[in-house]
């Protein structure tokens, strides 16, 4: 772990959210504030507010630096779904998920039985994650037991707040990927016991999806978290229509997909399923009993024909469910949480529904978040969160400047960043209290 960030406070507009807009709406949750200033010791946010109000309460010794001119402070980016062995795959053509898989998928991770490959990958992905902005990430590994040490490592080094685990796969894969329900518990466990709260560690017990694991792998990885309810869990649920028709093949004796892992007791709070294009009324209902959550995943859904989320009927008033933001590499085609978020309003325009720019950014922070369970350490401007930050440059590029003097408001600035902005516009990213990444000489940090 780096030693403790000294003290420091950033000034400038901000903004985040004090609660989900979605439920409450955007006038009671989203905070903008014109000149904020951001104070930052041991690791955690000590002051945020309007400048002339922090000023009276911050120790004298804080220097207070100003960022840049068209900047705005946020909360630091959260991935709630993404596969960091895939990033030497991304953008590979053709074919829908499950050829995919078969395709380049498993060829790929074949790779990551060589721990020096996985950190080499390991270390890109997590330079590319601070260079988008995303200062937290769920994240799934390779069946290796390697591949999430060197993950850890690498995350360790850095200070950031990562949950990941073994992918557990014991069928339907090449057999050299495969694992059996006794070593994959066995060897999650193990895991475990290394990684889960150390430091900004979590672990997150991750079976692929039911087409990759029998009962017996499925019922495992339920006892394991049972054993850990602390711990997240992780899988990819109602993808695509073909994946649900196999399931029914696959699992006869249950009632839909998502009963697949609720009867093996994989549906609760902490549980974090991909996609949730295809489900039905019923399975949105449980995973709203249950408070778990979906992550939302626009560019790898587009990419691979899946479909479009339809993230109204997912936060419906009556029985919401918990919806994070993520990029899915290496089906996904951007880290960029910016781009991702276009995407995310395509999507909803798809299934007429118009996502605001507000309600969007509170997807890639607090709603992100709270899809993790983490809404009370990360994903807010707030006293006692971490200091995970990113001050965005909304002038960008010639465009961006160009269209941001046409915008009526701050409504329009922020729906111009999300609609064409990407990894240009951050300008610094911040992880606990540090500055992890610099655009303009991202060479002098860690």
């Amino acid at each position: 772990m780096p030693a403790p960030a000294p003290p420091a406070a950033l000034r400038g507009p901000a903004l985040t959210f004090t609660g989900d807009p979605f439920q409450d709406g955007l006038e009671r949750t989203m905070v903008h504030e014109p000149d904020a200033i951001v104070a930052m010791a041991d690791g955690h946010i000590t002051h945020f507010g309007p400048a002339a109000e922090v000023l009276k309460t911050l120790p004298t010794d804080v220097a207070v630096r100003r960022v840049a001119d068209h900047s705005l402070i946020v909360p630091g980016f959260v991935d709630t779904h993404v596969h960091f062995p895939q990033t030497p795959m991304i953008a590979a053509y053709g074919a829908q998920l499950l050829d995919w898989l078969e395709r380049y998928t498993f060829p790929n991770e074949l790779k990551f039985a060589d721990k020096e490959h996985a950190r080499r990958v390991a270390r890109l992905f997590l330079q590319e994650c601070l260079r988008n902005g995303i200062t937290t990430s769920c994240v799934y590994c390779t069946v290796h037991p390697q591949s999430v040490d060197a993950l850890f490592e690498e995350a360790e080094a850095l200070g950031l707040r990562i949950a990941a685990g073994k992918v557990l796969m014991d069928r339907n894969a090449p057999e050299a990927l495969r694992d059996t329900a006794q070593s994959g518990y066995d060897q999650s466990a193990a895991l475990i016991a290394k990684w889960h709260g150390r430091g900004r560690l979590l672990y997150a017990i991750t079976p692929r999806f039911g087409g990759t694991s029998s009962p017996e792998q499925l019922a495992a990885a339920g006892a394991l978290w049972r054993a850990h309810p602390g711990c997240l869990m992780q899988t990819h649920l109602a993808e695509t229509p073909q994946e649900v028709a196999w399931m029914k093949e696959l699992f006869p004796d249950r009632r839909d997909y998502l009963d697949v892992y609720d009867a093996h007791g994989l549906c609760g709070r902490r549980a974090v399923f991909g996609h949730g294009i295809w489900l039905d009324d019923s399975e949105l209902q449980r995973l709203h009993a249950a408070d778990a959550a979906i992550a939302h995943c626009p560019t790898s859904n587009f990419f691979l024909g899946s479909g479009a989320f339809d993230i109204a009927r997912a936060v419906r008033a009556d029985r919401p469910v918990r919806v994070g933001l993520g990029t899915d590499i290496g089906a996904g085609t951007s880290f960029s949480i910016l781009a991702t978020l276009g995407e995310a309003y395509k999507a909803a325009q798809l299934n007429r529904f118009a996502l605001s720019a507000g309600h969007a950014f509170y997807l890639a922070t607090r709603g992100s978040a709270r899809a993790m369970d983490l809404e009370d350490r990360i994903g807010s401007l707030a006293p006692g969160h971490e200091a995970d930050l990113v001050v965005l440059d909304l002038r960008s590029t010639p465009l961006i400047a160009y269209r941001m003097e046409q915008a009526r408001d701050f409504a329009e600035q922020l729906f111009v960043q999300m609609t064409l902005g990407d990894d240009r516009a951050v300008r610094e990213t911040w992880v606990a209290g540090r500055l992890a990444w610099e655009r303009t000489n991202p060479s002098n940090c860690p």
